[in-house]
């Protein structure tokens, strides 16, 4: 572990720090026991995504945002690693001044009103970095992101300049969530277990070559065309792997515990059971992941 102590920056709506906390220690008791404990099935994450963000927390000065692409299935995970890690970086959450969330088709739904979007999100960006010491920015549906919107964020995981380092020195991580890649991941991993592996021993060596020829030769999306990819400038793209029926009970699991109430193990059982599994001989992997998990519990409530 490097020795840099670099501290966290929570800011309240008046930029005054709440809360100071080194940051090797403060993610090594946080977002690694989260990453190990609250996620399910994603050996391949949580090694990465630990690896990723202490390796650039540590850093004594940066001269990149770190970008971070996750692809996968639909309830795999992304979206919970993301907010696992914006809750062990801020006090605060996703609700901090200091984090940004955009859905694609939520934020950017009109490809006819691109300029402006562009002109919003580059200077929304320019504002975080500019009240944080410590920014994260999530965009959801990355897939769906106009090419336009993709370029508008290009300069910002650039590699900076002496100067502009100087300049600019506020540390930002960037989040793309995508579902793109998610049936290549499924069929690399189909075939690895089809042929006796365990999930386990699943590497990144195994995916990382098909999910690379995924993004670049999709015609559904621009993101794979786009300079991020292109230029290097993404830093990892991470699989979810799909989920198995053991990893729903314990969505399952997790799901009755977060709200206090009482299960058996025959309830968890039930719970799985109502999900549909792929591919259809087979069915070994949740066709919705643990999406909706909690809300199909309340049919089991006293």
């Amino acid at each position: 572990c490097s020795k840099v102590s670099w501290p966290l920056w929570t800011l309240g709506g008046d930029h005054t720090c709440v809360h100071l906390s080194p940051w090797p220690l403060f993610l090594s008791l946080g977002l690694e026991s989260d990453l190990s404990v609250r996620l399910h099935g994603q050996h391949l994450a949580q090694e990465l995504v630990l690896r990723a963000v202490k390796g650039y927390l540590e850093l004594p000065q940066p001269d990149k945002a770190l970008a971070l692409a996750f692809h996968g299935w639909s309830g795999t995970g992304k979206n919970f690693v993301a907010q696992m890690l914006a809750e062990n970086l801020y006090r605060d959450g996703l609700r901090s001044d200091c984090v940004q969330v955009f859905i694609a088709t939520f934020h950017f739904p009109h490809p006819k009103y691109v300029d402006l979007y562009k002109e919003r999100l580059t200077g929304q960006i320019r504002k975080t970095q500019e009240s944080c010491h410590q920014t994260l920015f999530i965009f959801d549906e990355a897939e769906k992101l106009h090419p336009g919107l993709l370029e508008a964020i290009r300069p910002n995981l650039k590699h900076q300049g002496s100067e502009d380092h100087r300049a600019k020195s506020s540390r930002s991580i960037f989040l793309f969530l995508s579902n793109l890649g998610g049936n290549i991941i499924n069929k690399v991993v189909l075939n690895l277990l089809k042929a006796g592996w365990s999930r386990e021993e699943i590497a990144m060596e195994h995916l990382e070559s098909s999910l690379q020829a995924e993004l670049v030769e999709s015609l559904d999306s621009g993101f794979g065309h786009s300079h991020l990819v292109k230029e290097n400038l993404i830093d990892l793209c991470i699989p979810f792997l799909p989920l198995e029926y053991r990893h729903v009970r314990l969505c399952a699991r997790d799901a009755f515990r977060s709200q206090a109430l009482p299960y058996t193990e025959e309830a968890l059982d039930e719970v799985a059971t109502m999900v549909v599994y792929l591919p259809k001989e087979e069915q070994l992997f949740s066709s919705q992941g643990c999406k909706s998990i909690s809300q199909r519990i309340k049919y089991f409530l006293p």
